[in-house]
């Protein structure tokens, strides 16, 4: 069976590299690119500390979109010619015919359109480093970065040239040559760029080279990926343009999802987000006993009055979930008396004891432990940036399930974390490639089902 899939998988690969649009679209993303540098100049303000500051954070955020948007194409429009097409012509009868099984035939397809893709969306990753390097032109009288401009021409130049040398003397695919070589080529260019200065001095090759852009871009690469699976599900049954239009309004759809599906699957406005803790002992686990207390610095001042009494949760999310508060009942009485705060009649609880402006005083009342069958309150102790709460988030279900199903394209889109730069760590990457293979095995799964009653004779 693995030989079989890797069979269909090369083959498929070199007929996506052979089409004419995936030449089309690869260049015209290099294009982009470059028009990029020409036309992003409007000030998004100034950082010293971010990898991109000024006119450059648009650029970044254009130059992704043109990835993002050439990449999903390029997956419909493969993934129809091998599957769909294929299937119309009654081709696929010369596999399938064989004791070869369907979910051979799918997966092989999904794998060669996959690698496919995958050559095509780095070969874009690598023009926008090239862009991203070079900066943007706010004026005409800024100055052209040499070696960028030079390495690349070489890039593309030999790899169109033995693309054309090829197909006359040798007839090979024009198209398979100079998008195989261009790959390749321009990510020698770009290490060149990272070595050479603009001003033609060697330097450091950490020096120009973006960490957190480069784990932003390969989140990209992750969803297209993602897009190829649906693509090649929604082939087994659909043609070209309809197919388009799937990868389109799952593309959309998972734009939006957030805003949708997502503040409908979870419902606790947020009062404030925590600027700075200051517990008021040095015990190793803060707000784990009766009588812990903590006071909070706020960001702003809160959207609600925090009076005393009041309940305190708190959760690294905005949405609330998950909460790092266990759920807990109103405390009755005063929370400033003694006998309230180490009560056993109350279960264990997190309140305001006073507040005043962007400051708040927060204390752990109610069961010394365990006791009452609550377990315990405090899950992790608050942090900075932790955004405060007044109530326990109220779960939809309905739009929870409804938010999982939809491929959520935002978890894939580190780019406002790059610009306001929010570092990504590698392991948030990791989570994301797992929810990508968690949704490219969903994928494939429907497009086997969708494949094995499909009618091929």
């Amino acid at each position: 069976m693995l030989s079989q899939t890797l069979t269909i998988a090369r083959n498929t690969f070199v007929e996506s590299v052979r089409q004419p649009i995936y030449f089309i679209l690869v260049g015209l993303a290099g294009i982009f690119q470059l028009f990029n540098t020409w036309g992003s100049g409007f000030s998004m303000g100034y950082s010293d500390t971010a990898e991109v500051s000024g006119d450059n954070k648009l650029l970044l955020d254009i130059g992704l979109a043109t990835v993002f948007v050439c990449g999903m194409l390029l997956a419909a429009f493969v993934a129809t010619a091998v599957i769909s097409r294929e299937i119309e012509n009654k081709t696929v009868l010369t596999v399938v015919s064989k004791p070869i099984s369907r979910v051979c035939v799918v997966l092989g397809k999904y794998l060669g359109v996959a690698g496919a893709i995958l050559v095509a969306v780095l070969t874009m990753v690598l023009f926008l480093g090239l862009a991203i390097r070079h900066g943007v032109m706010s004026t005409a009288a800024d100055d052209l970065d040499q070696p960028v401009i030079t390495f690349t021409c070489i890039a593309v130049a030999l790899a169109m040239g033995v693309g054309v040398w090829g197909n006359f003397f040798y007839g090979w695919s024009f198209v398979q040559t100079a998008t195989l070589l261009l790959c390749p080529l321009t990510a020698i260019a770009y290490v060149f760029v990272l070595l050479v200065s603009k001003k033609w001095h060697w330097q450091p090759i950490e020096h120009d080279f973006k960490p957190q852009i480069a784990i932003a871009a390969l989140s990209i690469i992750l969803a297209q990926l993602v897009l190829a699976a649906v693509a090649t599900a929604a082939s087994a049954r659909l043609g070209q343009v309809m197919t388009i239009v799937v990868c389109s309004g799952v593309f959309m759809l998972g734009l939006l999802s957030n805003y949708f599906l997502g503040r409908r699957a979870f419902d606790n406005p947020f009062v404030a987000r925590i600027l700075h803790v200051a517990p008021e002992s040095d015990a190793a686990a803060p707000l784990a006993r009766p009588g812990d207390t903590d006071t909070i610095t706020f960001q702003h001042e809160p959207r609600t009055k925090l009076e005393p009494g009041t309940s305190f949760y708190y959760s690294p999310n905005p949405n609330g979930f998950p909460m790092q508060v266990r759920p807990f009942l109103p405390v009755p009485g005063n929370v400033s008396d003694s006998d309230v705060v180490f009560s056993r009649d109350i279960q264990p609880a997190l309140v305001v004891t006073a507040a005043e402006g962007r400051t708040a005083t927060i204390r752990r009342v109610g069961a010394a432990g365990p006791d009452n069958g609550h377990g315990g309150l405090v899950i992790q102790p608050p942090q900075r940036d932790d955004y405060i709460f007044t109530r326990p988030t109220t779960v939809n279900p309905v739009a929870l399930v409804a938010w999982c199903l939809v491929p959520n394209v935002q978890f894939f889109w580190l780019v406002d974390a790059v610009t306001q730069n929010q570092p990504v760590p590698p392991s948030h990457l990791a989570l994301i490639a797992a929810y990508a293979v968690a949704q490219i095995g969903v994928f494939l799964s429907v497009a086997v089902a969708l494949f094995q009653t499909r009618e091929v004779g």
